[in-house]
């Protein structure tokens, strides 16, 4: 797990190598182990080490093989490598370290691109073969990889402001990424960001970049959900589930030289996480978790429900309660940590939890994609239940923050456009292989938007503290056999009905049953007091009014009420302006 950062010129020069160390200084708390720079010709890498497998010197990167003539710098983790590192020794290839990242190299020279079908994990790399560049990311896109390209060279690196401290990315905001930022919870698929100057690689995808500068894309990997040719019936589902998720916790467990805990928020899936790991025997196991205070709407925290899941597996506790001058002051903070900005309530959680996991241990498992994978949502059943119009209006009526005459309303008129998001949200929905609607739902979560909401957040905040997050329900097996399964295994019992009747007499039944929580901080929620004057303060600044990215009598009536305007899913609109215009204050305005 690190932070991984390079460029190939395309004009005949050199990189420069002060560039190169710019931007891996802006990658160190990814990386805070080690770090080192390699470079050939018109090609140059940074990287910055966090040591989770194998941690001697051996697996540092750069690693380059000049026999092979292959260079690499790779971010994640392989959890097959073990197997795969047998199968090429059997091959005759021969190691140097006891690492995954030598892994790669070997497996790029034996089998070239297409090893990355073979590979299993979460990450994101670029090799150099003495021909062309090539960058790489994971099934699921739990490892972020950006880039900006123009005619004299390519740059890539695991955030954008590490792109951003090589300099020369134009900071425009890209009109297409304003609209989808605003309409899905802060969500910009690929390639877009909100910078014009700098893209992403989507998930399952490889990009190759040959120095006269063509490119190639091909991706890799595809999510059918349909149902298999044999019908299984519901305990064969539920047996299937379960052998698919212990296997994957386990492997995520196992695959490191380092102690791995669990963020326990007291929900049902990181307490299951816990549950099938005791399950299986696994002992001493360490456990994180946090809380806010409370407003009269809403609890701060669900300690209730982690206590009695600690309490019940044994497991050794460490809970943090942040007060809410804390939250405020910190605020700022977390945002500087978001590779992209993120309104999620839970990405400042995660942030101030980090801080204080990162003190005992360097990996921990966490629960997100469950509620994706196995739906979980309450908009989901709404969905289901519409009968009345195309797949994108019975989405749409249910998901989107705001529909379209609601942003021309909010944004000034320099950035009005075409519906940018119901075009891609329908053709998404449009794709093959989805026996039905919530099936297309479902996997349209997966595959796009949970890749830059609560994936993006967990890594970014995390990694923010040099901590590795893993995310056992995203292993592209249990992701795989989870979409074959009929919606109806999902959908029942409030949701994730297959994971409840996996958890029932394993987890406590007041953990199974209770009504679904969040990672809650109801301030960023309910927008009163200091937290409102915060948010009055960045959106009256100087900087926000000179950018005129909003229209104002829109400003002026979520600062006048900002409890009278929520989200579909209830998420604070006045928040999402203010988070925004925070984030670009303290990226692109210094």
């Amino acid at each position: 797990m690190c932070g991984i950062a390079g460029e190939l010129r395309l004009d005949g020069t050199r990189p420069d190598p002060a560039v190169i160390a710019r931007m891996t200084a802006a990658l160190a708390r990814r990386g805070p182990d080690g770090e080192g720079a390699w470079q050939d010709g018109p090609v140059a890498f940074g990287h910055r080490r966090l040591a989770i497998i194998d941690l001697s010197p051996r697996s540092a990167q750069p690693m380059v093989d000049r026999e092979l003539g292959l260079a690499l710098v790779f971010n994640g983790t392989l959890y097959n490598y073990p197997a795969l590192r047998a199968e090429l020794i059997g091959r005759g290839h021969h190691f140097h370290s006891d690492g995954d990242t030598e892994v790669i190299l070997r497996a790029w020279a034996e089998w070239g691109e297409a090893c990355v079908e073979r590979l299993e994990g979460m990450f994101a790399f670029a090799v150099w073969d003495g021909r062309a560049l090539c960058l790489v990311r994971d099934r699921l896109g739990i490892k972020p990889l950006y880039y900006s390209l123009d005619g004299r060279r390519i740059r890539f690196a695991s955030t954008p402001q590490a792109l951003l401290a090589a300099g020369g990315v134009d900071t425009g905001i890209d009109a297409v990424a304003l609209h989808h930022h605003f309409t899905l919870h802060a969500v910009v698929p690929a390639p877009h960001t909100l910078l014009r100057g700098v893209r992403k690689l989507a998930p399952a995808t490889t990009l190759t970049i040959d120095p006269d500068g063509r490119r190639r894309e091909r991706r890799y990997w595809s999510l059918a959900a349909q149902r298999p040719e044999r019908a299984l019936d519901a305990g064969e589902w539920q047996a299937a589930i379960h052998d698919g998720l212990c296997a994957a916790v386990q492997r995520h467990l196992s695959v490191a030289d380092v102690k791995v805990g669990v963020l326990l928020s007291g929900g049902l899936d990181s307490s299951l996480l816990v549950g099938l790991l005791a399950e299986h025997g696994v002992g001493d196991l360490m456990t994180f978790s946090v809380g806010f205070e409370d407003q009269p709407e809403e609890r701060g925290h669900e300690f209730e429900y982690s206590d009695a899941v600690a309490a019940h597996f044994g497991t050794r506790h460490h809970q943090f309660s942040i007060p809410n001058h804390e939250v405020l002051d910190r605020l700022p903070e977390a945002v500087d940590a978001m590779a992209e900005p993120m309104v999620g309530q839970d990405a400042v959680a995660f942030y101030l939890l980090a801080e204080q996991v990162s003190k005992t241990v360097k990996a921990v498992q966490s629960g997100q994609g469950a509620d994706e994978v196995f739906g979980g949502y309450f908009w989901y059943p709404r969905m289901q239940a519409e009968t009345a119009g195309t797949p994108l209006e019975r989405f749409r009526r249910h998901y989107f923050d705001r529909d379209h005459d609601e942003y021309l309303a909010m944004v000034d008129p320099r950035h009005h456009g075409a519906d940018h998001t119901a075009a891609l949200v329908a053709a998404r929905l449009a794709e093959p292989m989805a026996d039905e609607f919530i099936d297309q739902v479902l996997r349209l979560d997966v595959t796009m938007l949970i890749t830059d909401d609560p994936v993006k957040r967990v890594d970014n905040m995390t990694m923010a503290w040099g901590l590795e997050a893993r995310v056992p329900f995203l292993d592209h097996h249990v992701v795989e056999l989870a979409a074959a399964m009929p919606p109806e295994l999902k959908l029942a019992s409030g949701g994730k009905h297959v994971l409840k009747e996996i958890a029932r007499g394993l987890l406590p039944d007041a953990v199974i049953d209770r009504k679904k929580g969040y990672f809650p901080m109801p301030a960023l929620k309910y927008v009163r007091g200091d937290f409102l004057a915060f948010m009055h303060g960045i959106l009256d600044a100087r900087a926000c009014r000179e950018r005129g990215l909003f229209d104002r009598a829109y400003v002026d009536k979520l600062l006048a009420e900002p409890e009278a305007h929520h989200t579909r899913i209830q998420g604070s609109k006045l928040w999402h302006l203010a988070l925004l215009e925070l984030w670009l204050q303290r990226n692109v305005d210094g």
